[in-house]
C-alpha cells in the first residue's frame, strides 16, 4: 500500500483455510500444507462488517464459494462472492469467519464483525487496535 492516512490502521494477518486445517486434525494433511497467507498491511476498516481478501488471495488459500451477497458501496450496490471458511489470526487472537472477495487492486480489510469475534477496539489517533477495555483487554465472549 502507498502511504497511510490520519486515522488509518493497518496490521498483520495470517489468514489459514479451515478446512486444511481440520484435515490436519484427521490426520489427513501434514502441518506444512495448510494453504495460508500472511498479510503485512490489512486495513482494519469500521466501515465495513466482515473479512474482505482481494482474488489473488483467495486462490492461493483455495477457498470455494458459498453464496452471493448483495452489497452496499460508495459506488453503488454490487454482488459480491462470499468464500468460506477461514482463521483470522491478528496479535496472536484468532476467530473463523467467512470471507467476501473483493478486486485485486483492493487491500485486504478486517470488518467490524472480525473485529467483534477478535475483541479489539480501534484507536484511529494511535492508528492501533488494543483489547477491549471494558474486559481489561482480555479476549473475552460476551453470551448475554
Amino acid at each position: 500500500m502507498g502511504t497511510v492516512t490520519m486515522g488509518e490502521v493497518l496490521v498483520p494477518v495470517q489468514i489459514e483455510n479451515v478446512y486444511d486445517l481440520h484435515e490436519v486434525s484427521l490426520g489427513s494433511r501434514a502441518a506444512d500444507a495448510v494453504r495460508r497467507v500472511d498479510v503485512p498491511d490489512a486495513l482494519v476498516d469500521t466501515g465495513a462488517s466482515t473479512l474482505s481478501l482481494p482474488r489473488r488471495f483467495i486462490a492461493q488459500l483455495g477457498l470455494k464459494p458459498l453464496r452471493a451477497r448483495q452489497a452496499r458501496t460508495s459506488a453503488g450496490p454490487v454482488a459480491l462472492q462470499v468464500y468460506g471458511t477461514v482463521r483470522l489470526t491478528v496479535q496472536g487472537r484468532d476467530c473463523t469467519c467467512d470471507v467476501v472477495e473483493i478486486p485485486d487492486d483492493c487491500p485486504t480489510l478486517i470488518g467490524q464483525i472480525p473485529l467483534e469475534l477478535l475483541d479489539f477496539v480501534v484507536d484511529p489517533a494511535g492508528q492501533r487496535l488494543f483489547g477491549n477495555p471494558a474486559h481489561g483487554g482480555e479476549h473475552i465472549i460476551e453470551l448475554y
